[in-house]
């Protein structure tokens, strides 16, 4: 490491911390908002709308967030984040407190803001980093991640029933969680980008940038690993209560399946620098896979169990793999452009993964299992698409790439 990484490594204790606190708010939304909107929906096909509008909402504010961070830095993005988050989880309670389907929507469409800007943090991790420290700056980053896997379904678990209404002070509990992040991004220090000066390098343009071949398939995969993992976490509580368990056997999986998302971080920067970051990505496309094939396999609570643990290390290894890939390929005066398409492609893809799980899980066949393999099956051709692209990458002359 050089001396440079001891600002980075600051920066990176306030991003885990940040990640682990604030973080615990999505396995919480997850795990709830489904079972929620399944109450509230005039129509059960519906019930993952709440998570798709909290995509949605990810999506849409994914490159104006970037163009803010660009402008007025990533300490003003975050905190903009938190604000985003308490108001969605204001207005969810509400919709909770009063019935309202349409309410708890657009609550879920307001913490995509937060969502947004957590999907940053990966990228804040790396802005002080040398190029050596960098994927561990990511990994560790992503680490953070693994208290919150804990934490969110344990706070879910303690309050889901706490109050007459189902769920309304799990939507309280996260509003407090948004304010610790005004005290935590305080101690950020990353400098905020120099304004740009006439006659300046600016980089390659956003065109340029997504038809570079390196990047082109940094986003794929990326996309793909956060779209199927979206795809299967979003059914899984509906498929676990659906096939006889418990809510907080759903609870558990999504824990479980959390911990694997973060859990590897510890060891995939490590891993990255020694085997390469393409293989570390063709990895994470064999495990989704392996993650599709038990979930069919069938619906006892360990094939749950099983499936989503493989399918957040599945996760963690390409989407760790892709942003590694994505920010050795650009330059710091194309961040702003670059890391906000990425992001609006990434969502984008998931956003049509939240809509789909649904519909699959719920209105594809006449049972719930049924519905869940279906979910499982939609896997395939997109893990086709991208295992296709990683290969179309390796057989390109380093030059070309």
């Amino acid at each position: 490491m050089t001396d440079q990484d001891s600002l980075a490594r600051r920066n990176v204790y306030v991003l885990v911390a940040s990640q682990a606190i604030l973080g615990a708010q999505l396995p919480m939304i997850f795990t709830i908002a489904g079972l929620a909107g399944q109450s509230l929906a005039p129509n059960k096909c519906w019930a993952t709308l709440p998570i798709s509008l909290l995509v949605i909402g990810s999506m849409l504010t994914a490159t104006p967030l970037s163009a803010f961070m660009a402008k007025y830095g990533r300490r003003a993005g975050f905190i903009l984040g938190t604000v985003g988050g308490t108001i969605g989880a204001a207005t969810g309670a509400l919709g909770l407190y009063y019935g309202s389907f349409a309410l708890f929507l657009l609550g879920a469409l307001f913490s995509g803001i937060y969502m947004s800007a957590q999907g940053f943090y990966r990228f804040a991790a790396a802005d002080t980093a040398s190029e050596a420290f960098r994927p561990k700056a990511i990994s560790w980053v992503m680490a953070g991640g693994l208290l919150s896997a804990v934490v969110g379904p344990e706070l879910v678990k303690l309050t889901n029933d706490l109050m007459v209404v189902p769920f309304l002070a799990t939507y309280l509990t996260v509003i407090l969680l948004n304010f610790c992040g005004i005290f935590l991004f305080g101690l950020l220090n990353i400098p905020k980008p120099k304004a740009a000066v006439a006659g300046s390098p600016q980089g390659r343009s956003r065109r340029e940038l997504i038809r570079t071949p390196q990047i082109a398939v940094a986003v794929i995969v990326a996309t793909v690993s956060y779209a199927l993992m979206n795809l299967v976490m979003t059914s899984s509580p509906l498929a676990v209560v659906g096939c006889g368990f418990e809510k907080d056997d759903a609870a558990n999986v999504v824990m479980g399946h959390v911990l694997a998302m973060y859990a590897p971080s510890f060891v995939t920067g490590h891993i990255i620098a020694r085997f390469g970051v393409e293989k570390v990505m063709a990895t994470g496309l064999v495990i989704l896979a392996a993650a599709g094939g038990v979930a069919i396999a069938g619906v006892e609570l360990t094939n749950f169990f099983a499936a989503l643990i493989l399918l957040g290390i599945g996760w963690n290894f390409g989407f760790i793999g892709a942003t590694t890939l994505l920010t050795g390929s650009i330059q710091p005066s194309e961040r702003g452009r670059m890391q906000g398409l990425n992001d609006l492609i990434v969502f984008g893809g998931v956003t049509m993964a939240s809509f789909s799980s649904g519909g699959l899980m719920n209105c594809s066949g006449g049972s719930v299992q049924s519905g869940w393999q279906a979910v499982n099956m939609a896997m395939l051709p997109f893990l086709v698409l991208a295992g296709g692209a990683l290969i179309w990458l390796a057989m390109r002359p380093k030059e070309m790439r």
